[in-house]
């Protein structure tokens, strides 16, 4: 096991656990108005969906990022996921609860669908072409969003600077997304410093570009 392949299955452990709330509040809002007898029912039946569904978009997104640039602009996208988790803290309170089994899965599939693209941009980008570690990621994800969610939302309410550490994990995805495409090999694997140099550039803007976000609102 090569130091690339273990920074990357820890990327993916890192993704996992900081997205992994806002699926946890997908879930919760979903199965609120359920009775308490179905509501675990409902969970598990609208996780394995929205996992299944998930793993084939991910082994879809891997594969596409293969193409020419793909994986420089998943990189660029992903740069603004990162800046958005940041500057849009709230999202996901909208969504609609069911009332019965049906209605509460389809909510859950749904909005993870929406919501996990994020998700599934960071781990295809992290993984690399590695179906393996996009499968070990996934796994991660699901006790995550099962057992994990109230201690993962009461983290991010007693150590915001954690939401910043996440930014900061999906910035660097961002950047070896970037640094590993291929048609800018030569940019890169040439001039580590200034590789090295655009990593914590980007990691600072993306930080940086939040707070100033964050301190606005606050003060309008």
């Amino acid at each position: 096991m090569d130091t690339e392949y273990i920074i990357s299955l820890l990327t993916i452990v890192g993704v996992d656990i900081i997205l992994g709330g806002d699926n946890a509040i997908v879930v919760a809002l979903a199965c609120r108005n359920l009775p308490v007898h179905i509501r675990n029912k409902a969970i598990m039946l609208g996780i394995t969906l929205a996992l299944l569904i998930r793993m084939g978009l991910t082994l879809v997104a891997v594969q596409l990022l293969e193409i020419p640039f793909l994986l420089a602009i998943g990189g660029a996208l992903l740069i603004f996921i990162a800046y958005s988790l940041l500057a849009d803290q709230d999202a996901g309170q909208d969504i609609e609860g069911g009332t019965n089994l049906f209605s509460a899965i389809k909510a859950i599939v749904i909005a993870d669908f929406i919501m996990g693209f994020d998700n599934v941009i960071a781990v295809a980008g992290a993984a690399h072409g590695n179906n393996i570690l996009v499968m070990i990621g996934l796994i991660i994800s699901v006790p995550i969003i099962i057992w994990g969610s109230k201690l993962i939302l009461k983290a991010f309410d007693r150590f915001p600077v954690i939401i910043y550490v996440g930014a900061a994990i999906l910035a660097f995805t961002a950047t070896r997304m970037i640094t590993h495409e291929e048609m800018l090999n030569p940019l890169f694997v040439h001039h580590p410093l200034f590789t090295i140099c655009f990593q914590i550039i980007v990691i600072i803007s993306v930080l940086a570009f939040g707070i100033i976000t964050n301190f606005k609102k606050e003060t309008t």
